[in-house]
C-alpha cells in the first residue's frame, strides 16, 4: 500500500471513529501507553478555559522563548493548514512528523476507536517527546476532565475563563462547567484561576483535587494603567511591563495569568523580567487581534 500523505491520513482519522466527539480518557491514555508514555516536555503547562486559551499559550510560550527555554505549544483548531496545531521554537511542525507519529499510533492503536482531536492530540505529544523541549504548552480542547490532553500531569494549569459552553458536554451552568474544566489541576500543583469571578463550582473541585490555588485578585494581581504600561504583582513581586502586542484590554488578564503560572515554576522556567517583557509584546496568535494592513 503506497504510503498516505498527510491529507490522506486526516481523512482516514475522520472515518474510525462514528463520533466527532468522545469524551473519555482510557482509550486515549491505553494508546499513549502503548506508545511508551515519554513525557512531552521536562515541564508541562495546560491551558483551559471558555475564552482566552490561545491567547495565554501565546504569551506561555513567548515569555519562556524569550528566557530562552525550548518550547512546544499544542492548539486546536487550526486555521489554513493542520500543520499549525503544534509547533516547536515557533515553527509549524512539518507533514513528515505528523505522518510519522499517525504511522506509530496506527500501529498500536489496534481495534482502539480514535477521534480526529485524539489522534491529533497524541501525535503532537509524541513529536513533543522527540523534540528536546524545556516546556510544553498544552491547550485543552474541550471542557478539562474528559479531554485527551488530561492524560498529561501538568506540572502547572491555568483556566482562564467560565462561561456556558459546550453545554451538551460539560453541563449547563457555570458551576457544572468551572467542575469539569478544573479537572486539568493536579494535588498540590498551582492552579492558576485567571477568572476574577470563577464559579464556586470550579473553586470547590480545585480544592477537592488538592490543587493549589492561585486566584487573579487574590493571590496575584494586575493593573492597567493609562499610556503603554502596566504593572503585575504577586506577593513582594512586581513587575511593570509594557503593553501586549494583542492589543485588547481582556488581554492583560490572559497575559497575567501565564505570568503567575510561570511565576509558580520558577526557576525552572526561566523567570526574568525582561523576558517576561519580550514576550509580552512579541506574543501574537494567528487571528485574534491581528492587524493584517493599515490602509486603507
Amino acid at each position: 500500500m503506497s504510503k498516505r500523505n498527510l491529507q490522506a491520513w486526516l481523512d482516514y482519522q475522520q472515518r474510525t471513529h462514528p463520533d466527532a466527539i468522545a469524551l473519555g480518557l482510557e482509550r486515549v491514555r491505553e494508546v499513549w501507553r502503548r506508545l511508551g508514555a515519554p513525557p512531552p516536555a521536562a515541564t508541562v503547562i495546560t491551558v483551559g478555559g471558555t475564552n482566552g486559551k490561545g491567547s495565554t499559550v501565546a504569551f506561555v510560550e513567548a515569555i519562556a522563548a524569550a528566557a530562552g527555554q525550548r518550547v512546544g505549544a499544542y492548539t486546536s483548531p487550526h486555521l489554513v493548514r493542520y500543520n499549525e496545531r503544534a509547533r516547536v521554537a515557533g515553527s509549524d511542525l512539518p507533514d513528515a512528523g505528523w505522518i510519522d507519529a499517525f504511522e506509530r499510533i496506527e500501529a498500536v492503536r489496534g481495534d482502539i476507536a480514535l477521534t480526529y482531536f485524539e489522534f491529533g492530540t497524541l501525535a503532537a505529544l509524541w513529536q513533543f517527546a522527540q523534540a528536546g523541549l524545556d516546556l510544553a504548552v498544552l491547550e485543552v480542547g474541550l471542557g478539562g476532565r474528559l479531554d485527551a490532553v488530561n492524560i498529561i500531569d501538568a506540572d502547572a494549569a491555568i483556566v482562564t475563563t467560565v462561561d456556558l459552553d459546550h453545554q451538551d458536554w460539560l453541563g449547563h451552568d457555570r458551576d457544572s462547567i468551572g467542575g469539569e474544566k478544573a479537572g486539568i489541576f493536579r494535588r498540590g500543583r498551582p492552579a492558576i484561576v485567571g477568572d476574577a469571578q470563577a464559579p464556586a463550582g470550579l473553586l470547590d473541585a480545585a480544592r477537592a483535587l488538592g490543587a493549589r490555588l492561585m486566584l487573579a485578585g487574590r493571590d496575584y494581581h494586575w493593573q492597567g494603567h493609562v499610556g503603554a504600561r502596566w504593572d503585575w504583582r504577586c506577593g513582594d513581586t512586581r513587575l511593570e511591563l509594557p503593553r501586549p502586542a494583542l492589543a485588547a484590554p481582556v488581554q492583560l488578564a490572559n497575559a497575567a495569568a501565564a505570568i503567575a503560572a510561570l511565576h509558580a515554576l520558577r526557576p525552572r522556567c526561566g523567570w526574568d523580567a525582561d523576558a517576561i517583557a519580550r514576550g509580552v509584546v512579541h506574543a501574537q496568535a494567528a487571528a485574534r487581534l491581528q492587524r493584517i494592513a493599515r490602509e486603507p
